[in-house]
């Protein structure tokens, strides 16, 4: 089975996916949200059809740095609550998502990624880091 990391943002979604034994993460794509959740929605389900072994959903919860919640982090249960709404078999966890941004530009800064590019997979390469820390908490939990 297969677990879908999802790094909700406000104007973008990124989205990644970890293989068929949950031991690697891999940046799938990113979606523009264009303002409404349906765009997002309607693209997971796009996804679910052509991987159909995900039973967990994460997704990153945009804690402040102080470990309170953020406006972003009500927003995003909002969303959460969707997800569960409508993919009510699977699993839908929230793990806390702080720096992975941070982590992803410094990454393609590495990287060497052309500015014009970088905002087109930031939300991608986050999404991978909410799902590998999912993965290590998951490996810690064992």
């Amino acid at each position: 089975m297969r677990i879908l990391g999802i790094d909700y943002g406000e104007a973008r979604v990124g989205i990644a996916i970890t293989d068929e034994l949950n031991i690697t993460a891999q940046g799938l794509e990113t979606i523009e949200r264009n303002g409404s959740d349906k765009v997002i929605l309607k693209r997971l389900d796009e996804i679910f059809e052509k991987y159909k072994n995900v039973d967990t959903i994460v997704v990153g919860m945009p804690f402040n740095l102080d470990g309170t919640i953020s406006d972003r982090c009500k927003v995003t249960k909002e969303f959460v609550h969707k997800l569960k709404c409508k993919y009510n078999k699977m699993k839908i966890d929230t793990i806390d998502e702080r720096l992975t941004t941070v982590e992803a530009h410094r990454t393609m800064n590495f990287l060497e990624v052309k500015k014009n590019k970088k905002k087109n997979i930031v939300d991608t390469i986050s999404a991978v880091y909410i799902l590998e820390t999912y993965l290590n908490k998951l490996k810690n939990t064992i």
